[in-house]
């Protein structure tokens, strides 16, 4: 169930924590399914430049495609965007021994700026707890009503930071001016990161045919749903004439 008092906290900050929504069994197993994929990336992938980032975690681990069907997620997806929001992409965040990374530098997820409208809203799994030293998130509270991106001399200086525990999930506004931080400390930092958008935006990939039949048919009906699979286009008129409950593109989408 969605806390009102976290929910307001985003609201006001464009950024709130909500505790454990992943116990630490769960994550040790994602953060192994995490760490076999970036080592296959350094191989496959090796002068990218997000390197230590993995794209379409869904198909990287059983875990991490389990994890679209997390009650808590799907919860606050739906509060702040709504019940039919789908994945616009599903990617990792590392911060290795005193470095930062590609989302090091000051940035906004969503492009679009609609007062008092929410197209995007990120999501970070927590696979350690993160603290200043190994570089918890900066963001600029209220930011995400900004029309525009501030100064970086602005930004640190009005900067606070998203401090969690592994397990956690911190839910931001696409609009939020945030910033990873630089890890200090000898231990790699593991994160999930999830950007969901309305039912009518173009994903980062095409998911419904990038991810094997497989790995859908062992997701829930949330998962099919921020997958994409409730709003497939028709590839010919057969298709578009398919019974209602047969058709690609669901009714009562958004």
């Amino acid at each position: 169930m969605v806390d009102q008092a976290i929910l307001e906290t985003f609201e006001r900050d464009g950024l709130a924590v909500v505790p454990q929504v992943v116990t630490p069994a769960e994550v040790a197993l994602l953060r192994a399914e995490l760490e076999a994929a970036i080592a296959e990336d350094a191989i496959d992938y090796p002068d990218v430049f997000d390197r230590g980032m993995v794209h379409n975690c869904m198909v990287r681990g059983e875990r991490m495609a389990a994890l679209l069907d997390n009650p808590a997620m799907n919860e606050y997806l739906a509060a702040v965007l709504s019940e039919t929001c789908i994945v616009y992409a599903y990617q990792s965040s590392s911060l290795v021994p005193q470095q930062g990374n590609y989302g090091s530098r000051v940035h906004v997820d969503s492009p679009r700026h609609i007062p008092g409208y929410s197209t995007n809203m990120g999501v970070i799994i927590a696979l350690d707890d993160f603290t200043e030293e190994n570089g918890a998130t900066y963001y600029w509270k209220g930011s995400h009503r900004f029309e525009s991106l501030p100064e970086e001399d602005a930004f640190y200086a009005n900067a606070s930071r998203a401090l969690c525990k592994a397990g956690d999930m911190v839910i931001f506004h696409g609009r939020l001016v945030h910033a990873a931080g630089h890890n200090t400390t000898t231990r790699t930092r593991h994160s999930l990161t999830i950007n969901a958008c309305r039912s009518y935006m173009r994903q980062r990939f095409d998911f419904p045919r990038l991810v094997p039949q497989s790995i859908i048919d062992s997701l829930g009906e949330n998962g099919k749903r921020l997958l994409g699979m409730n709003v497939r286009m028709p590839t010919s008129l057969d298709e578009f004439y398919l019974p209602e409950e047969q058709r690609l593109y669901k009714p009562n989408q958004g």
